[in-house]
């Protein structure tokens, strides 16, 4: 493979999915995944998580834009993308009196230049387990073969939808760790997840979706930044918020105070924090319980999401 061939694995310009009745699930979105790169896409449910998916694994005509797999239409050009893919679904539907290793036989028949089925197996932790039918894996374990066959034909892209629902924390960091060494060798992943902390952990970029657009994008940490980090504490006996020095000269955007307790939300964390000891110290007291720390991938997906359903309800009040 060339792996200067098309820098950009996945291309995605202005992509709009309709369906029946004239609901537009994705409304003019565009990103692009690099060769070897995890990229999440995170919403709420409805968000528009899998129908933008289905659209780059050829599964439908867009209703407008463009999609690019590996330099080529995904729909119009299934024949030339599907065989350089892998897909993950939400649910496989195996058949449930086939045994883990007949299955993967079966998938594997379906697939040019399969890696060994023993070998797909065991990359997901189902080596001991392959003369079991379907029927009586956990669901963890389903998941588990899932992604085993999304792995058979050795894909250059790997779509997986929702990789670790049903798993143990074992389980999920056990994937995590695979999905870091399938990209570190050059596999690029698009994932779904409504997981955050996995996003977190394993995205390079990420795009986080609602009502069918992007409403943030970048690396985690760019797209935390744009929230405020906070800093708690509790303020000791005789003291009050009023006694600390003037909030907004602290960079304090916002505050809470519940009897002793105080959250401040802060995006100059640094300057806030140092404030706040420098005058804890000359004051000579100490702030019990403080808790400093940047926001976290779920705060900002929450907040974008408070901004996007106040956006939407002063638009219908205005209307």
């Amino acid at each position: 493979m060339n792996t200067n061939e098309h820098e950009h694995v996945i291309e995605v310009t202005d992509l709009r999915r309709v369906y029946g009745g004239g609901f537009e699930a994705v409304r003019g979105i565009s990103f692009s995944v690099d060769r070897g790169e995890v990229f999440a896409l995170l919403g709420t449910n409805g968000a528009g998580k899998t129908s933008t998916v289905e659209l780059l694994e050829g599964l439908a005509r867009p209703a407008g834009g463009n999609v690019r797999v590996l330099g080529h239409d995904p729909y119009a050009e299934r024949d030339v993308v599907r065989p350089r893919t892998g897909v993950m679904l939400q649910e496989g539907g195996f058949p449930s009196e086939l045994t883990v290793a007949e299955t993967a036989r079966m998938w594997a028949g379906c697939v040019s230049g399969a890696m060994p089925q023993a070998e797909a197996l065991e990359r997901v932790g189902l080596g001991r387990r392959a003369g079991v039918r379907v029927k009586q894996l956990s669901g963890g374990e389903r998941r588990r073969l899932d992604l085993a066959l999304a792995l058979l034909g050795r894909p250059e892209v790997l779509f997986l939808d929702e990789p670790t629902t049903g798993l143990d924390a074992e389980g999920r960091r056990e994937t995590w760790e695979l999905v870091r060494e399938l990209r570190d060798a050059g596999t690029t992943v698009l994932l779904t997840t409504h997981y955050l902390e996995e996003a977190e952990n394993l995205a390079d970029r990420l795009a986080i979706l609602h009502e069918g657009r992007i409403a943030a994008a970048g690396t985690p940490a760019q797209v935390t930044a744009a929230q405020p980090s906070r800093i708690s504490f509790e303020l000791p006996e005789g003291y009050f918020v009023g006694d600390l020095p003037p909030l907004d000269d602290m960079g304090v955007c916002e505050h809470e105070v519940d009897g002793r307790a105080v959250r401040l939300r802060t995006r100059e964390l640094q300057r806030t924090a140092t404030r706040l000891l420098v005058w804890a110290d000359t004051a000579r007291v100490e702030l019990r319980r403080l808790d400093v720390r940047s926001a976290s991938l779920e705060e900002a997906f929450l907040g974008i999401a408070r901004e996007a359903a106040q956006a939407a309800g002063t638009k219908e009040y205005a209307a």
